[in-house]
């Protein structure tokens, strides 16, 4: 039977050939779930390693999962599982695979939402368009004091939503509904409004077939020319859902930052409307107050730019 070591490379010209950006990564952690190794990614990564070492045989089907992938099917659907801060989620067709590029939105929003319990407050965060309910659960596991609500319209990912739900926080009070009017019941009682909604333009066709392919497209495109009609449904629901002085953190594409600004200051509903950045540094999210404010912005360094720059 062929060797884990002789596997794996053979795994990865296979997948390298393919065109997959990182594939001694992605054959170690096939291997990995084959094996039965679910704690995380470092730790699947060096189970295998080590197992390699050892001289251990491949595990069975590990050819069939590494020719699934070099047709560019998500690794995560073929685990099942995708990796999101400190959480794992359960992924598969029909619903958004979180990325890393998010995880500093649920960033912003746990910060802010830790801020509000270190003033001896009660704390209430909102996450529209929650897709596997990544974000959501991130912060509901990172501060245990909130009181999180979760929105998704989708059935498919609506169904993936609460499968994570009971699974990581079945205190999250996940909503199916659209995000645009969902939780009238909270307008105006509401510390944190987060959200990764769909903001790609119709004609802007993601590059890499994982995404294009394979995400739904309901999470992806944002409607309207610019792709910005959801996001703009989503500041207006944030409007009337914030406390005066509750922060919105909202994902958007690099190239949209001035116009995502443009969009949350145009509402008039917002003060202190500016840009953050991602871990790799790139304009991703727009971060603002509600009117009624009146002091700084909490727990939350920030940067105004005026210039957005291509990928």
């Amino acid at each position: 039977m062929e060797r884990l070591t002789e596997a794996l490379r053979a795994a990865e010209r296979v997948l390298a050939d393919a065109g997959v950006p990182s594939p001694r990564v992605d054959a170690e952690l096939l291997a990995a779930h084959l094996m039965g190794v679910e704690s995380g990614r470092h730790v699947s990564r060096g189970e295998v390693q080590t197992a390699a070492i050892l001289g251990r045989a491949a595990p069975q089907g590990l050819v069939e999962l590494v020719a699934r992938r070099a047709t560019r099917e998500p690794l995560q659907h073929l685990t099942g599982r995708a990796a999101f801060r400190a959480i794992e989620l359960d992924v598969g067709p029909g619903v958004f695979v979180p990325r890393p590029e998010t995880e500093q939105v649920a960033e912003v929003a746990a910060r802010e939402a830790r801020a509000v319990v270190a003033r001896g407050a009660a704390v209430r965060v909102v996450d529209l368009c929650t897709g596997s309910a990544a974000i959501a659960l991130a912060v509901a596991c990172e501060v245990a004091e909130a009181e999180v609500h979760a929105v998704e319209l989708d059935r498919a990912a609506h169904a993936w939503a609460a499968r994570n739900v009971a699974a990581l926080a079945p205190d999250v009070h996940l909503v199916r509904g659209d995000a645009r009017t969902a939780l009238r019941e909270l307008d105006g009682t509401v510390d944190v409004v987060v959200s990764n909604p769909p903001y790609v333009p119709p004609g802007a066709v993601p590059v890499d077939p994982e995404v294009a392919e394979h995400d739904p497209a309901v999470a992806l495109y944002g409607l309207g020319a610019d792709g910005l009609e959801v996001p703009r449904g989503i500041v207006a629901a944030a409007a009337r859902l914030l406390r005066p002085g509750g922060l919105l953190v909202m994902e958007h594409a690099e190239v949209q930052a001035a116009a995502a600004r443009a969009l949350v200051e145009g509402t008039g509903a917002f003060e202190g409307v500016r840009t953050e950045t991602d871990l790799t540094g790139r304009d991703r999210m727009v971060v603002a107050r509600r009117n009624g404010h009146q002091g700084p912005a909490t727990g939350v360094a920030h940067r105004s730019g005026v210039g957005d720059s291509q990928p």
